[in-house]
């Protein structure tokens, strides 16, 4: 870590920036009331409840409510996606998700560790990934919580989808397997700065989705963790898969 604030992010050069306030804090609300109403249905770890908080995380696949919909197109982010990615580029959303409810918790978080985002799934099984990251233009994460560094907040190394780059650069449309791409780029992006996704609810992150990122292994606040991770789609034909490019920003 070092004193870098999130002011002093710039999207080409670190990979991810962030939008403060960028939903109004009744739909964050919403969105929390939400979210709870799942996870208590999912595992019985209920608001407010500490008791109840057995699990170190429970995990959402998605919300599709009113709220959830909305969250993903309020005009301080539509207007983001249109700097970011280029106005007509990108696929609207009707909900967002993988969304990861951290706990307080004495064991550490079970899904810890350095990686990119996936890309498709292959014929064989098999995640694959590739620099033109066709499925894929931003990788959204929306807080619905108070996030300090104490919450387990998700890590980012700034700049690091420059170090992907050489190792996708040759394998054009059919990309490497997802795995390979994280066990070359983790220790290539060793050392750089790394910066904790820390906010109130209603901010957003916006990052790159070859940055390199980690679930953050200990929770040692008081309240769970709310955040969604949710991928922000290329309309089709807005990236030449075959030319192997990245998303630029605009």
């Amino acid at each position: 870590m070092d004193d870098r604030t999130d002011a002093d992010l710039d999207f080409e050069r670190d990979g991810v920036v962030v939008i403060r306030g960028a939903l109004p804090p009744a739909l964050a609300v919403a969105c929390a009331d939400d979210l709870w109403r799942a996870v208590e249905e999912e595992s019985g770890q209920v608001r407010g409840a500490p008791a109840t908080w057995t699990e170190p995380m429970v995990r959402i696949a998605g919300l599709a409510t009113p709220a959830f919909a909305e969250a993903g197109h309020t005009p301080a982010l539509v207007a983001a996606y249109d700097r970011l990615v280029g106005p007509g580029r990108w696929q609207r959303l009707y909900g967002l998700g993988t969304i990861p409810v951290r706990f307080p918790h004495r064991d550490p978080q079970p899904d810890a560790g350095w990686h990119i985002e996936g890309g498709w799934v292959d014929e064989s099984g098999v995640m694959r990934c590739s620099l033109a990251s066709p499925t894929r233009a931003l990788l959204l994460l929306h807080l619905f919580s108070e996030v300090g560094e104490d919450d387990a907040p998700t890590l980012v190394r700034l700049g690091s989808h420059h170090d992907v780059a050489p190792f996708l650069r040759d394998a054009g449309e059919a990309g490497r397997p997802w795995a390979d791409v994280c066990a070359d780029v983790v220790p290539a992006s060793t050392g750089r700065t790394e910066m904790a996704v820390t906010g109130r609810a209603g901010d957003v992150w916006l990052a790159h989705p070859l940055l390199v990122h980690s679930a953050n292994p200990w929770h040692r606040g008081r309240e769970p963790r709310l955040m969604s991770q949710q991928a922000l789609p290329w309309v089709p034909g807005a990236v030449d898969v075959s030319r192997g490019r990245p998303p630029r920003p605009r």
